[in-house]
């Protein structure tokens, strides 16, 4: 168990040291959520312009 606890205190800097990759650790989850929520608002923006493309074609307003 001692082992354990060394390796936790990291020499005396533990306390600095674990508190930094929690704060690393929020801010990658941040930035992926933002990404994947970014690609869903986008997907669906695509989805209705493509559906806006295809009801003009249907009406012969755009030419392909």
């Amino acid at each position: 168990m001692n082992s354990v606890e060394t390796f936790l205190a990291m020499g005396g800097y533990g306390a600095y040291i674990w508190p930094a990759y929690g704060v690393a650790l929020v801010v990658l989850a941040a930035i992926w959520i933002d990404g994947v929520w970014r690609r869903r608002e986008i997907e669906r923006q695509l989805r209705a312009l493509e559906g806006q493309s295809r009801s003009a074609r249907g009406r012969g307003g755009i030419e392909s």
